[in-house]
């Protein structure tokens, strides 16, 4: 993707901050290395700023003179920081270099308050906190553009705070960048606020699909605000079922945005790609899936350099022997380091799956062409976590286009992540609409649009655990799996259910429920006396 229309995606900033482990994070006193830059403000540089801290991890990318001190920047992105949170701790993903540092207890959820990604991810998350502070303390509401970008940079700082909020449940809370201590915000506190945050600035966000691609516009705001609600049960303690449906219809029935539903055949090497794979290659800025793509982070390979985000997640999951048969599209591959959890193919699977090289091959045997496994050489099953064939590949993500054109760079990917997709409502709707009347016909029909799209066989019902699996087959790998877990009951010691390695054993194990939430880093609680540790930390 080019960013032909946000000027200046790195630009030389007017502020440079340092979070690290040994800074002042607990009252967020993140100042300007040189006070007087702050004299001037490049209103444009600051605001794409904030937007590249989705995809970027500092001033040159990949590496060297990254946003956050003490943080290896590789692994800084906020993407992918989020995606171990959510997908290492839970029955989808695995990790095959066991002594990369930090991995071992996300597999085997036994993180501490300290943990390298929970830490990291929180200093991230902060990072783009404090922009948005200073960009709102800087930028004065006087209509047009400037209140239209002021009211994107409100949500991009509600979603920041909606992910603390999520992974931390208690934390500190500022709107201001200042030396004095943030207070100490409950979920409650934050689901409130968050609310309030999206509700206001919704109106003055631009109507849906009259943005820019890559930012964000109204159907963002009531696609966070459906999300909040479908979880308000686990952040408040009080269900809003209705809510969430009320805002998934919103979505749904926007106007512009809509589920990709055509594939297409590549006109050079002849392979074909279902509509579903379209979402996840290298031109899904033109190809019809940026019409499902509600807030898509831009990754192109020449502007955006970082190990996270689209890159992360093509480059850790193939190999050369796999290239050859499913080409990535790229030639940096890291070896297959990123595994599917068994539990994930036995939703897709009823009987062991095809040890398969190709995607008609594994989608044929699944009945459904979300099924983008690679088998060819692994074992389904993950008994050794030392063993290089354990586990089957991902092949869901590539960089290859489906027009047949060349990528420009293909050491770096071209592919945008779709932090947003409708298809996200449409399941939020039938959960909703089930948890309040039981299974029932509009669930089915939102599932079944989703199932049909992927030429999966429909049923006429589902229940609530067929929607848990369901939220699974369509957004595994995406970066979410944790939080729906949590909200079905699914998670850690909340009921009987087990993946490989759960707990840290091969038949899994059951672990604190207090692990459904991560710690706060003890740095920032040290600096700051407002800030309570989480349980079981």
């Amino acid at each position: 993707m080019k960013f032909y229309n946000i000027k200046s995606f790195i630009p030389v900033m007017v502020l440079v901050f340092t979070m690290g482990f040994s800074s002042c994070i607990g009252d967020l006193d993140v100042s300007p290395i040189n006070p007087q830059q702050t004299m001037t403000l490049n209103q444009d540089a600051l605001f794409n700023k904030i937007y590249a801290s989705f995809c970027l991890t500092g001033q040159k990318g990949p590496s060297d003179n990254g946003d956050i001190e003490d943080v290896d920047e590789g692994r800084s992105e906020f993407f992918r920081m989020a995606w171990n949170l959510n997908e290492l701790t839970s029955d989808e993903a695995h990790w095959i270099w066991l002594t990369d540092t930090g991995i071992d207890e996300m597999l085997h959820n036994t993180y501490g308050a300290n943990a390298d990604f929970s830490a990291g991810l929180y200093y991230r998350l902060y990072f783009t906190i404090t922009l948005c502070n200073f960009f709102l303390e800087q930028v004065p509401d006087e209509g047009g553009d400037s209140s239209m970008q002021r009211a994107e940079v409100r949500f991009i700082r509600a979603l920041q705070y909606y992910y603390v909020m999520d992974l931390y449940g208690n934390a500190a809370f500022t709107e201001t960048v200042s030396s004095e201590l943030a207070e100490r915000y409950t979920r409650p506190q934050f689901f409130d606020y968050i609310e309030k945050e999206l509700t206001e600035c919704e109106t003055e966000m631009a109507s849906p699909g009259q943005n820019t691609y890559g930012r964000v516009d109204k159907v963002a705001a009531w696609n966070l605000l459906s999300r909040l609600y479908l979880n308000a049960e686990v952040y408040t303690g009080t269900a809003q079922w209705q809510k969430a449906l009320d805002y998934a219809g919103k979505v749904i029935d926007n106007g512009y945005y809509h589920l990709c539903t055509t594939g297409t055949t590549n006109p050079v090497t002849g392979e074909k790609y279902s509509a579903y794979q379209m979402l996840f290659l290298a031109d899904n800025d033109t190809n019809g899936a940026q019409y499902e793509n509600i807030f898509p982070v831009l990754f192109d390979g020449v502007t955006t350099k970082s190990y996270g985000g689209t890159n992360f997640l093509i480059l850790s999951t193939y190999s050369s022997t796999m290239d050859t048969n499913v080409p990535s599209g790229t030639d940096n591959s890291w070896g297959k380091c990123t595994r599917v959890r068994k539990q994930l193919l036995d939703k897709f699977y009823t009987s062991a799956p095809p040890t398969g090289k190709t995607v008609a091959v594994m989608t044929t045997a699944a009945n459904d062409d979300r099924a983008l496994f690679y088998g060819d050489g692994f074992t389904a099953s993950i008994e050794d976590e030392t063993d290089a064939n354990a586990g089957f590949a991902c092949i869901k993500f590539r960089n290859v286009r489906s027009d047949g054109q060349s990528n420009q760079e293909i050491k770096f990917v071209n592919t945008d992540l779709g932090l947003f997709r409708i298809a996200e409502a449409y399941l939020t709707y039938a959960e909703a609409s089930t948890r309040l009347n039981g299974a029932n016909a509009d669930a089915k029909e939102k599932i079944n649009a989703l199932r049909g799209r992927a030429n999966a066989a429909q049923k006429n019902l589902y229940s609530l655990e067929d929607i848990c699996d369901e939220w699974s087959r369509e957004f595994w790998f995406e970066g979410r799996r944790r939080m729906d877990l949590v909200r079905f009951g699914r998670y850690a010691g909340q009921a009987s259910y087990k993946w490989e390695w759960m707990g840290g054993t091969y038949a899994g194990a059951q672990f604190a429920n207090s692990k459904s939430i991560f710690g706060i880093p003890e740095n920032d609680r040290a600096n700051n006396p407002n800030l309570i540790q989480n349980p079981g930390y």
